[in-house]
């Protein structure tokens, strides 16, 4: 078990000031002369050598409030503008979600933008506090995940003690490992830390591009730095009166609801997977699946749990859609189960590297907020979810569950308000589960100023530079000139774009223009439900 010290080992002599407001935070600095300052050398990462970015550590202090204590370090990337310094945009900083996802390889995705759109900035990559390169990272136990865990509907009393005390395990170990970081890994530490890295790049102002958790940081930033905002996408956003414990519980239902559009495309292609001409007859195959390999596990592994964790990317995503069906038609017809242990093995992967997402995960939504410490709570909602979609609740549940017995202090969100922010952009497709469309329209109440794109229909969860013509120009337009849709009135959306396609496994259509990059994104998010 790795414990983290507290104080970690400072590379530069940093120290910025405790602003909890905008109004307060620059003169401080000013009076002191602290400023923050990155030790730039070359990155290891291939992606990022073949863009020719560079790479480098920032120190920053564990706790703002005491701007000259102990010391963590942020891993962050670059890629410069190769427009002339006359048409330079700026710095734009990205995150790619979970919270825990690893962002400092995210800096590519500028060259994605259709139209050179993004060739006009300099793109800013960095692990969060606590993930990846960053130091020190947190990671509580490797092996929570990984084979032979409890089914996730707690059917039985020892069901639900034998997930209780692993939960409660694996949150007295991240309070071994975490150290007085762990009281310092929320949204507004990292949000913190974004305005010290813009202060390092000697930016008035940054851009932002977030997917997922991190449309929440860009709320957040813009609210307590609006004058520091010059433009934002936003792509599948948080609602920020939502988070975190409710937040979970709405996924379930909307989970439920993508997983049986699914299965209707699986029948729809019943001459290929032959599982089924009808979704209801899909979807009774899934559910007897999952109840058979409670009692024999599929190759002695996959049982109903890792069954169902194979299934969940098809709720979040259309890629991947025919792979998960082969995987399941090969069990079904076949008694394969390589192909379902290939795709558990490849979207949960075991070791410290996913441990570290995991626990960071945890780390940022447990003490974001208060979550309710009685279980009796816990079982009440999450059955009641349950009853209405069976599909998704208790394995969420679980997932979270550490957050009931969490050893360090929860702390009081931020309360969103965007009155006085510029344009922003907002994206979402009509059925994203993992941060519902309602979420959106809420940001968008919030932002009196955002324009938002709808990807009308699609299941499909932060789906932008994925290769959609009509999101993608649209997020060019934006980047090159802040050119927005005219916002509509009323509680709507003010563009409708296509979503991104369904793959049809007759003719080998894909759903997205760049494959490669779309599984690098897929590698380095974790979707908010963390799976």
């Amino acid at each position: 078990m790795r414990r983290l010290l507290a104080a970690a080992t400072t590379i530069a002599l940093v120290v910025i000031c405790a602003a909890t407001t905008e109004a307060h935070a620059d003169p401080v600095r000013a009076r002191t002369g602290w400023f923050p300052q990155i030790t730039w050398g070359a990155c290891t990462d291939q992606s990022l050598l073949s863009h020719r970015a560079e790479c480098g550590v920032l120190a920053v202090p564990i706790d703002y409030k005491k701007p000259d204590g102990p010391k963590i370090n942020l891993a962050v990337s670059r890629i410069k503008h190769t427009v002339p310094d006359d048409k330079y945009q700026g710095v734009m900083l990205v995150n790619p979600g979970g919270p825990g996802a690893k962002g400092q390889s995210l800096a590519v995705i500028g060259s994605l933008v259709p139209k050179n759109g993004g060739d006009a900035y300099d793109w800013i990559g960095f692990d969060p506090r606590g993930v990846g390169a960053s130091r020190p990272e947190l990671s509580c136990d490797h092996t929570y995940a990984g084979y032979n865990r409890p089914e996730y509907v707690p059917t039985t009393t020892a069901i639900e003690t034998a997930w209780l005390t692993k939960a409660e395990a694996y949150a007295k170990a991240c309070g071994r490992a975490g150290g007085s970081l762990l009281d310092h890994l929320k949204s507004q530490d990292t949000v913190r830390d974004m305005d010290s890295i813009r202060l390092a790049l000697g930016a008035s102002q940054i851009n932002f591009y977030g997917f997922s958790y991190g449309t929440y940081l860009g709320q957040v930033y813009a609210t307590l730095f609006p004058s520091r905002v010059r433009r934002m996408v936003l792509d599948g956003n948080v609602d920020p009166t939502r988070v975190w414990y409710d937040a979970n519980l709405d996924q379930d239902i909307a989970f439920d609801r993508n997983i049986k559009i699914y299965f209707a495309w699986i029948a729809k292609y019943d001459q290929v997977f032959h599982l089924g001409t009808t979704e209801q007859a899909v979807q009774r195959a899934y559910y007897a699946q999952r109840e058979a390999l409670d009692a024999a596990p599929a190759g002695g592994v996959i049982g109903s749990s890792e069954f169902t964790d194979v299934f969940l990317q098809a709720g979040y995503y259309v890629f991947g859609w025919e792979e998960i069906a082969n995987a399941f038609s090969a069990w079904v017809n076949k008694h394969d189960p390589e192909p379902l242990k290939k795709l558990y093995d490849k979207d949960s992967p075991p070791g410290k590297d996913a441990d570290n997402g995991y626990a960071i995960y945890l780390a940022v939504q447990c003490t974001d907020v208060a979550w309710p410490t009685s279980w009796t709570k816990w079982s009440s909602d999450n059955w009641a979810a349950y009853r209405r979609a069976p599909f998704e609740t208790w394995a969420n549940a679980w997932y979270n569950a550490p957050c009931r017995t969490w050893p360090a202090k929860a702390g009081v969100p931020t309360t969103v308000s965007g009155d006085t922010v510029p344009p922003i952009l907002l994206l979402s497709e009509s059925k994203d589960a993992a941060t519902p469309f309602s979420g959106s329209l809420e940001v968008r109440k919030r932002f009196p100023k955002a324009s938002l794109i709808e990807g009308v229909g699609g299941t499909t969860h932060a789906g932008s530079l994925f290769g959609d013509d009509c999101v993608d120009n649209a997020v060019a337009d934006y980047l090159i000139s802040g050119a927005l849709p005219a916002r509509r009135s009323g509680d709507r959306s003010d563009k409708h774009c296509p979503p991104l396609p369904q793959p049809n496994p007759l003719n080998g259509a894909g759903t997205a223009k760049h494959t490669a990059d779309v599984r690098t994104r897929l590698l380095l998010e974790r979707q908010i439900v963390g799976h």
